[in-house]
């Protein structure tokens, strides 16, 4: 059975870092994409970042651009995501999730439980 499980999230004020991983087990990362979503109260899911499974593959949404960073460690059968500079938007229980490409499109087909992340001024 497949599971993923985030960990890394927290309170940090604003323009401080973050780092979340998402540990996967029953799934060998490096051949699935993998992606970051968030979630803020009252909002619907957003996508913020993923990695294809071929190396150096990688997409952001364009409010994170410049400030996240999604990198694999597939030794540990780890994803993170390096959160620097952080303003109170990004508030949110944040959600990783993998899945296989189809034509270069991911179908996430299993999410982990997510992991709170509050930024503070």
């Amino acid at each position: 059975q497949v599971q993923l499980t985030e960990t890394g999230g927290g309170l940090v004020q604003a323009g401080g870092s973050l780092r979340l991983s998402c540990a996967a087990s029953g799934r060998t990362f490096e051949d699935y994409a993998v992606g970051w979503f968030r979630q803020a109260p009252g909002k619907e899911r957003e996508f913020v970042a993923a990695a294809g499974s071929r190396p150096h593959i990688t997409h952001y949404a364009d409010s994170v651009k410049g400030r996240f960073t999604i990198s694999r460690d597939n030794a540990e059968n780890t994803v993170y995501l390096q959160m620097n500079n952080l303003k109170l938007e990004d508030t949110a229980v944040y959600y990783c999730a993998s899945g296989p490409l189809t034509m270069g499109v991911p179908s996430y087909d299993y999410w982990g439980q997510g992991t709170q992340v509050t930024v503070s001024s």
